[in-house]
């Protein structure tokens, strides 16, 4: 097996490892997320990132990275609007932290 043959079979088996859980109490639901997410998924989010739309890359990366827990998405793009006008933010964000992975980053910035 080629070096190329283990970067694919590692991030293959990051994918397809157990879906993660958190609790949103507010909403009345478990989000499920996975540990990992590819390029493609993440390039949207960094370019509202980097155009300085830091909300919309919240949002963004709730309807990307949200699941199911059968690993489906549980938001589509018809969700912004009502991800953008009607949720909580703070829900948002807490839930975008978690599935981006600054969990500390995130109840380090609530604390002050």
């Amino acid at each position: 097996m080629s070096f190329k043959d283990n970067i694919k079979k590692h991030f293959k088996e990051k994918l397809g490892g157990e879906l993660n859980k958190m609790t949103v109490s507010e909403w009345g639901i478990d989000v499920f997320y996975k540990s990992a997410y590819s390029f493609a998924v993440e390039s949207k989010i960094i370019a509202l990132q980097q155009d300085k739309k830091t909300v919309e890359a919240i949002v963004e990366s709730i309807i990307q990275k949200a699941l199911d827990p059968e690993g489906k998405p549980m938001f589509h793009s018809s969700d912004r609007h009502m991800l953008m006008f009607e949720a909580d933010p703070e829900v948002l964000l807490r839930i975008s932290s978690v599935l981006n992975g600054s969990v500390d980053e995130y109840e380090d910035i609530a604390k002050n």
